[in-house]
């Protein structure tokens, strides 16, 4: 039952970097944090560049974005429990990802996998 438990909640993290204000994710340190300007934001998100806003205006395909990027990276942080650590991680080339930095992975759109490879990781680092 622990392992179903671990399985079904797992995508979640306690909130480590401080990326939600009541549930909403906060934009502006999301993309702080990734080091991204607002033409990576943009293609990531499928979003136009004119639609690019943190505020509450923002149109709900960004807010629905922020909030997944905001949930893998307050996962990464549960494992490192370091800031740095973790936005390092996410700007690294990786071996296992092709040689490809995890922030490349969400700016390719290629977010599904990185988060399942994030997820994976975390499983096997419970056992």
């Amino acid at each position: 039952m622990a392992e179903t438990a671990q399985s079904l909640f797992g995508s979640i993290a306690a909130d480590k970097l401080n990326l939600f204000n009541d549930g909403v994710p906060d934009g502006k340190r999301v993309v702080e944090l990734l080091k991204y300007r607002k033409s990576d934001v943009s293609r990531a998100a499928t979003v136009s560049p004119k639609s690019v806003r943190y505020d509450s205006k923002m149109p709900a395909a960004l807010k629905d974005h922020l909030t997944q990027w905001a949930t893998a990276l307050n996962l990464v942080a549960s494992f490192f429990d370091d800031e740095h650590r973790t936005v390092l991680w996410f700007n690294t080339a990786n071996p296992l990802l092709g040689n490809v930095s995890p922030k490349a992975m969400i700016r390719a759109g290629r977010f599904d996998k990185l988060l399942r490879f994030i997820q994976m990781a975390l499983e096997e680092n419970s056992r």
